[in-house]
């Protein structure tokens, strides 16, 4: 059941209701320490046109803030930052916002690229400029994909290609040169046999090469599917987890850290793998936008930093997910907004090779 939302008020991450007063002063110490890294003074939130209160008032508001778990108080003297609490108070009015402007810098997936493997390198290299953050893209498990379409085309007299896409948008290609020319009809009878055979069956499955063979075949036909059953027999050769990762030297230029060790920490996991695959399956299980911040991690190694990811794929289906992942003092708007812009275009791109790639 959704919380009730108090009429004079909102609710808070904490379990309580700040005014909406309150709410522009977390929103004005979560973008200045997000910009600064320094804590924020009361003075200089007194001094905003856009609070017009006076410097009791806001203090007195920092102090609710502050106990409702939502600011911090690092230092007797000190201004206030805000906690994972007031990051996630802010993130969810984020999410719940409709999508905003376009993306700056599109990521440049063309119509002729073809090749899953190049276009996540696309995104991650992008996605990463876009925020200044370390940009993770996992590639679909090969191992749950299944055949979704046979082509087999003649690029020359004597040269055939055979062309498997799969279920997880994944396109083979595999070449065979014949010492004289391949009549066409037997070109045009092999697609059609090859989909009646394996499409829809696992790529990995034991049963894939028996089911090129058919005792019925005359001897023309079983001769010309042999030398084409090559381009099933690797298709599960790439069936681990594969991530295409960008932006370590970017993320540790822009002195987003508070120390090296939360570098460290990220760079090990990266190096590890598992414990991040696993983080970013859940991220197929999510409806949109999935953000984590500092101890909403389970994951030890990222229980100072922020997750920001979504899953991309085809219709009813995803596949893999897009990522970001960087310090918890990160521009959230900036880092939803792209992750969610590039998986929307990457869903797109993959939908259409899906479709259409032959």
């Amino acid at each position: 059941m959704p919380k009730q939302r108090h009429p004079a008020g909102v609710d808070a991450a904490a379990g309580g209701v700040i005014s909406p007063r309150q709410e522009a002063i977390l929103h004005k110490v979560v973008a200045s320490y997000t910009a600064t890294g320094q804590p924020v003074a009361s003075k200089t939130l007194a001094a905003d046109p856009d609070l017009a209160s006076a410097p009791s008032t806001i203090r007195n508001e920092l102090a609710q803030l502050e106990e409702q778990g939502l600011l911090a108080h690092p230092h007797t003297s000190a201004g206030r930052i805000p906690t994972d609490a007031g990051q996630r108070y802010v993130v969810d009015r984020l999410l719940a916002s409709p999508p905003g402007h376009a993306l700056t810098a599109p990521v440049a997936l063309s119509p002729t690229r073809r090749e899953l493997d190049d276009a996540l390198r696309v995104t991650t290299e992008t996605l990463s400029e876009m925020t200044n953050l370390l940009a993770i893209a996992s590639a679909p498990a090969v191992e749950r994909a299944t055949i979704h379409r046979v082509e087999v085309l003649t690029l020359q007299p004597g040269v055939v290609m055979v062309v498997v896409i799969t279920s997880a948008g994944g396109v083979s290609k595999f070449l065979r040169t014949f010492e004289a020319p391949v009549d066409p009809g037997l070109v045009a009878w092999a697609g059609e046999y090859l989909n009646e055979r394996v499409g829809g069956l696992p790529v990995g499955a034991r049963m894939l090469g028996q089911r090129l063979a058919d005792p019925e075949l005359g001897p023309r036909e079983r001769a010309f599917i042999d030398q084409l059953a090559g381009a099933f027999s690797d298709l599960a050769g790439g069936a681990e987890d594969v991530l295409y990762v960008d932006g370590t030297s970017r993320l540790l230029g822009a002195h987003r850290f508070t120390s090296l060790e939360e570098y460290g920490q990220l760079m090990a996991l990266i190096e590890e793998r598992v414990a991040l695959m696993e983080l970013l399956r859940r991220v197929l299980g999510e409806r949109g936008v999935y953000v984590r911040i500092g101890h909403e991690n389970d994951v030890p190694g990222l229980q100072s930093l922020a997750v920001v990811a979504s899953g991309y794929g085809i219709t009813q289906r995803k596949l893999g997910t897009v990522s970001v992942i960087g310090p918890v003092r990160m521009d959230y708007a900036v880092a939803i907004e792209s992750v969610r812009a590039v998986a929307g275009q990457l869903s797109r791109f993959v939908q259409d090779v899906y479709d259409n790639a032959v």
